[in-house]
């Protein structure tokens, strides 16, 4: 039971920090919605949106580092996250973990995660075969998990906050709800909804078609129709709180990540080898 409530949680880590956002930051955007400008050449306010949130996936891939924090609910399961990033060349991450509640449960106590572009280590506060942490390697989760897997390893290999900006952008639907206070920051709040369809399609990058119509397939098969994206950006430029939210009848997905201090200098080592179990 020990081993299994382990592997939940691992793999809790590692899809609640892949998010379900990490498309291939095309430039395209769809002809839905009203986007064309009126006869004086005024931008519509989707053309507005659309030109303000280029502005912020640029500015925010820019910085290359940022802190995170973060809650992610998933069914009857909750995990939450703090620690900061570095996308500057693949994912770079310290963060910690802690898991309670769904059908394997959790100790509430955080338990330290490090992402690297090639797999996820996390220390569970306790010895497994003598070793203090489990190893997670992107490949083997896309051969063992099938279409999940793969997407796990597209999007950690692909990933940063600006993936979830560029993914409203490419699907040309969003809009403007207005400003709010986000822990002390003005900022500007975005809102766009896509199909199960469009999610699958435009999240990946290096992900197979066959792959890419399983993963459809599994999230239909779990209920899921929708999943919408809501951004709030600061005054310059920056985002500093993201929401996604997956509609599904089985297992529904809201994930809400903050964050600040971008440049802020992240340090990842990974473990030494003597002191890690890979998991297989």
């Amino acid at each position: 039971m020990r081993s299994t409530r382990i592997t939940a949680a691992v793999a809790a880590g590692v899809v609640m920090m892949a998010g379900l956002t990490a498309c291939n930051g095309s430039d395209k955007v769809s002809s839905s919605g009203s986007g064309s400008s009126d006869a004086a050449g005024a931008k519509s306010p989707l053309e507005a949106a659309l030109a303000s949130l280029k502005t912020v996936s640029q500015q925010t891939n820019g910085k290359n580092s940022a802190k995170v924090e973060g809650t992610t609910k998933n069914g009857t399961a909750t995990q939450t996250m703090k620690g900061a990033m570095d996308w500057s060349s693949g994912m770079h991450m310290a963060v910690d973990i802690t898991q309670s509640g769904g059908p394997m449960g959790g100790s509430g106590k955080p338990m330290k995660a490090l992402y690297t572009p090639d797999a996820m280590y996390m220390n569970m506060g306790m010895p497994m075969g003598g070793k203090d942490w489990v190893k997670y390697d992107y490949d083997v989760m896309a051969k063992k998990m099938g279409p999940a897997g793969a997407l796990i390893k597209d999007t950690m290999n692909n990933n940063n906050p600006g993936r979830s900006v560029d993914l409203l952008v490419a699907s040309g639907k969003v809009k403007e709800v207005g400003k709010e206070d986000v822990r002390g920051v003005q900022a500007t709040h975005y809102n766009g909804t896509l199909s199960v369809s469009e999610l699958t399609r435009m999240q990946t990058k290096n992900v197979s078609e066959a792959d890419l119509k399983a993963l459809e397939k599994q999230l239909k098969q779990a209920g899921a129709t929708t999943e919408t994206i809501d951004l709030w950006v600061s005054s310059d430029n920056l985002l500093v709180k993201k929401r996604e939210q997956l509609d599904s009848k089985s297992s529904p997905y809201d994930s809400t990540v903050y964050y600040s201090d971008y440049g802020t200098k992240v340090s990842v080592t990974p473990p030494p080898a003597s002191d890690t179990m890979d998991y297989k």
